[in-house]
């Protein structure tokens, strides 16, 4: 077989960035740069694989073209002929399995590495139904968290009256975390009998969920002119402390009206820090649908986009099954519940795969 042109161009692309970063990263301007130099050096390290596939690729292309050179030359010895003949069918495995490689690493989104997100929980239409499928969502995601050992922090959290969450917002951290948890960004619904309905109703309530890789502050440039911080009361649960001390802090970035309210901490500048945590992934996730849409009118495949307005999951509690849309499969109510995640998103994944390489 030979490899398909586009695909071999497509690593020497590669390779030729990583000798352009490798150079950077021995001047001493950018080695001595804390903004430059740790971005580039995991640029460098994610397009080690493409070099590595390209010095493969180059010596299977030779080895064929001295094998063919034999096979086509009429006075050459008959042992040698028949030897490169052989060369010539363990080279069609070779290739093959070379080219599937070469596919797979070639769809791996460079952000897949990132092992830090922002997950946000937002009740959507259901009234306090909603609000009570939110907290179940967290809980959900708690287990399968706890199972991965991947580590949580909730930034913001505001709950309802009846015991759920109007919004929940937490950060986790762990390896592999945003390769697996990015599917879990769309609409989410529930149908089931809440417990205030008194005739056995099955209602249909909703929730959003978002998933964005959190950006380091060498992801993301935020200027002090370009914010406005005000401080406030807290409102909510917190006894005395929240009528006395303006403890609570909301950022708006003017460029783009991003506006982030931060208030369980005590501290005004505890509040602070995590406003500006949730702000810069926010304004890091434009930054990523802005280059997606200039590379590739932003991929917008079945799978999802990341557009939390997409509906991609349906919970079922009569039938007990969870309908995954993207996949057109259900799956058992009561395993997803308990956080048992990994059997829809190995599907997914590979389904991601098999339309990133159709793109190719």
């Amino acid at each position: 077989m030979e490899f398909a042109p586009a695909i071999v161009a497509k690593l020497r692309e590669r390779a030729s960035r990583h000798g352009e970063i490798s150079e950077l990263l021995l001047q001493p301007e950018v080695a001595s740069d804390p903004k430059r130099f740790p971005p580039l050096l995991r640029e460098q390290g994610q397009l080690e694989e493409s070099v590595r596939l390209l010095g493969r690729v180059e010596e299977l292309i030779g080895r064929r073209a001295e094998a063919e050179e034999l096979v086509g030359d009429a006075s050459a010895d008959a042992d040698l002929v028949d030897l490169a003949r052989e060369e010539l069918e363990g080279l069609d495995a070779e290739e093959q399995a070379l080219d599937a490689e070469i596919k797979n690493a070639l769809v791996q989104d460079e952000d897949l590495a990132r092992d830090k997100v922002i997950v946000e929980i937002r009740a959507g239409t259901g009234g306090d139904e909603a609000t009570l499928f939110a907290a179940d969502l967290y809980r959900m995601y708690t287990h399968y968290l706890e199972g991965r050992r991947w580590k949580k922090e909730v930034l913001e959290l505001k709950p309802s009256d009846v015991g759920g969450f109007k919004e929940i917002i937490f950060a986790v951290q762990g390896d592999g975390v945003w390769r697996r948890f990015r599917f879990e960004t769309g609409g989410h619904r529930v149908q089931r009998v809440p417990e205030t309905e008194s005739q056995g109703r099955i209602h249909t309530s909703a929730a959003t969920v978002a998933v964005l890789p959190e950006a380091e502050e060498v992801d993301v440039e935020v200027k002090t002119e370009d914010l406005r911080i005000d401080t406030m009361r807290a409102s909510g649960a917190g006894g005395q402390h929240v009528n006395k001390t303006e403890s609570a802090v909301r950022i708006t970035h003017l460029p783009t009206s991003t506006v982030v309210t931060c208030m369980d901490e005590k501290s005004q500048h505890k509040n602070k820090a995590r406003a500006m945590r949730i702000l810069r992934t926010r304004l890091f996730e434009m930054e990523r649908k802005r280059v997606h849409e200039e590379r590739a009118a932003m991929r917008k495949s079945q799978v999802g986009g990341g557009d939390r307005s997409e509906r991609v999951r349906t919970y079922n509690y009569p039938q007990n099954r969870v309908s995954d849309h993207r996949l057109g499969e259900n799956f058992s109510l009561e395993q997803v519940v308990q956080g048992r995640l990994d059997g829809i998103i190995e599907k997914l994944e590979e389904k991601d795969r098999e339309e990133r390489i159709r793109e190719l």
